[in-house]
């Protein structure tokens, strides 16, 4: 997705289930070549068979920090918009499979789709937490929690952008598939598959 002077965003992914036991939070670069805005459509790679997508919380680094702390974290994003995370799951089991790179099946272009932002540096940590659950219930993380993570592995920078991933398997799509996120009633994210 789209980043200020890194060029690189962060994506928290849930490793897959294996044999009943669920791996840590993952983080996972993507260049800006994966950011779809602006009610633009995702066009299906013709190189997977089981394009899915996980919705997500997209939270925009306002300042440069390293090794935040949670606590601190609220200081560090002023906007948060909602989001879908694509992936080729066909491409990502392989990956899972074979010990290989998840790159192709999670970093390809237009990869993350990025709703209407909404300024939050005037709201409370839980008030972020209130618009982020109406559009899901469960994330896999907090962003306090996601900027302390992504800070601790690298220093984060203003116009970064972390995604949260929903707690939830993700869901398959179809050609002709209209994805949308509400907020009080109104429209923040819009993407049609084709």
């Amino acid at each position: 997705m789209v980043e200020g002077t890194n060029g690189e965003s962060h994506s928290g992914r849930m490793g897959e289930q294996t044999n009943g036991e669920s791996h840590e939070w993952e983080m996972v670069l993507k260049g800006d070549s994966c950011l779809l805005n602006g009610r633009k459509p995702l066009f299906v790679p013709d190189w997977t068979n089981e394009p899915v997508m996980t919705p997500c919380a997209v939270l925009r680094v306002s300042r440069l920090g390293k090794e935040i702390a949670p606590r601190f974290a609220c200081r560090y994003y002023d906007a948060v918009a909602p989001g879908i995370d694509f992936a080729a799951a066909d491409l990502l089991r392989k990956a899972h499979e074979e010990g290989g790179s998840w790159t192709e099946a999670i970093a390809f272009d237009y990869s993350l789709a990025i709703g209407e932002w909404m300024m939050v540096n005037e709201l409370t940590s839980e008030r972020v937490n209130e618009l982020m659950n109406e559009w899901v219930k469960e994330w896999l993380i907090s962003p306090e929690e996601a900027i302390a993570h992504a800070s601790k592995v690298m220093t984060i920078r203003q116009g970064d952008m972390i995604y949260i991933q929903a707690k939830q398997a993700p869901q398959p799509i179809v050609r002709d598939q209209v994805i949308s996120m509400k907020q009080n009633g109104e429209e923040k994210l819009y993407c049609k598959i084709k």
